[in-house]
C-alpha cells in the first residue's frame, strides 16, 4: 500500500534568495566592461595630465615674468614710473618741436611758404593730450617740416644779405670815386692856377665882379701870399691865400679852411665885401697905400 501520509516540505533556507537569480555574464559582456574601464582609466589619466600640464605653464610664466623684472631690478610699480617718464619726455620733445616750430615760422613770413609747417604747428599745439603714437609722429614731421622751412628761409635771407653788401659795395664804390674826384679836384683846385680859376669864377657868380675887379684881386692876393693855400706870415701869424689873422676866422666858410683854397677863397671874397673896401680894386688900392688891407 502506498503511504497516504502528507509529505513535509521543508522551508527555504536563509540564505537562499527568494528573488530570481540574475543570469551570468558572457564572455562578450565582461570584454566590453573591461573596455569601457580601461576608458575611464585612460581619460581620467589624461585630464590630469592636461591639468598638469596647464598650470606648470602658468607657473613657468610667472617664473619667467619675476625673472625679468628681477634681472633688470625693476619691480612692477618702477616699471610703471618709466612708462610715466618716458610719456613726460615725450610731451616735453612735442612742447619743445611746437615752440622752434613758431619760431621758423615767424621767421619765415613774407619769405617762404610754410602752410605744412603751420598745419602741423597747429596740430601739435594739443600735444598734452594727443596720444603717445599719435604725438610722437606729429613731433617727428615738426622736426622734418621745421628744418625743410628754417633751410628755405636760411637762403633767402643769404640772397637777401648778398644783394644788400653788393648794393652797399656800390655805393661805397661810388662814393670812393666822388671823394677821389673830389680830392683830384681839390689838388687842382689848391694849385695856384686852380685857385685863380676857383677866385674869378666864384667872383663873377657871386658878386658880380668882372674881369677888371678880378685883375686889381689877382695882384692883392699875389702879393699876399702868391695865392699858396699853405701861406703862413711868420711875422703876424696871417694864413692861406687871403692871409686872415687870425687863419681860424676861415672857419665861417668850412672847417677845411687849413687845407681847402676853394674855402679861404670864399672866405677872402666875403671879407673884402663886407669891408669898408666893398670891392677887390679898392682894397688892393688901400694895400698899394698902407701896406696891408
Amino acid at each position: 500500500m502506498k503511504d497516504m501520509r502528507p509529505k513535509h516540505t521543508e522551508p527555504p533556507r536563509a540564505h537562499q534568495s527568494t528573488r530570481k537569480s540574475r543570469k551570468p555574464r558572457t564572455r562578450r559582456q565582461e570584454i566590453a566592461v573591461a573596455a569601457g574601464a580601461v576608458l575611464v582609466i585612460t581619460g581620467l589619466v589624461a585630464g590630469n595630465g592636461f591639468a598638469a600640464q596647464s598650470a606648470d605653464a602658468k607657473q613657468d610664466s610667472i617664473v619667467a615674468t619675476t625673472a625679468l623684472a628681477e634681472s633688470t631690478g625693476l619691480q612692477s610699480d618702477q616699471l610703471d614710473v618709466y612708462e610715466k617718464r618716458g610719456e613726460t619726455i615725450t610731451r616735453d620733445n612735442a612742447s619743445a618741436a611746437l615752440t622752434e616750430a613758431n619760431v621758423v615760422i615767424a621767421a619765415s613770413h613774407s619769405k617762404v611758404d610754410a602752410t605744412t609747417l603751420t598745419s602741423v604747428a597747429s596740430s601739435l599745439a594739443s600735444f598734452e593730450i594727443l596720444p603717445i603714437d599719435q604725438l610722437e609722429s606729429l613731433t617727428a614731421k615738426a622736426k622734418v617740416e621745421t628744418a625743410s622751412v628754417a633751410a628755405a628761409t636760411a637762403e633767402v635771407d643769404r640772397v637777401a644779405a648778398e644783394a644788400v653788401a653788393a648794393a652797399a659795395a656800390a655805393a661805397a664804390a661810388a662814393e670812393a670815386a666822388a671823394e677821389a674826384a673830389r680830392v683830384e679836384s681839390l689838388a687842382g683846385g689848391n694849385t695856384v692856377d686852380g685857385a685863380r680859376a676857383t677866385a674869378r669864377s666864384m667872383a663873377a657868380s657871386q658878386y658880380g665882379w668882372g674881369a677888371d675887379q678880378f685883375s686889381c684881386l689877382d695882384r692883392l692876393w699875389q702879393k699876399e701870399s702868391g695865392w699858396s693855400y699853405s701861406a703862413v706870415n711868420s711875422s703876424s701869424g696871417a694864413t692861406g691865400i687871403p692871409q686872415a689873422l687870425p687863419g681860424s676866422k676861415m672857419a665861417s666858410a668850412g672847417n677845411d679852411w687849413a687845407t681847402n683854397a676853394t674855402t679861404q677863397i670864399s672866405w677872402g671874397l666875403g671879407y673884402i665885401k663886407a669891408s669898408s673896401y666893398g670891392t677887390p680894386c679898392a682894397a688892393w688900392s688901400h694895400s698899394q697905400s698902407v701896406g696891408w688891407y
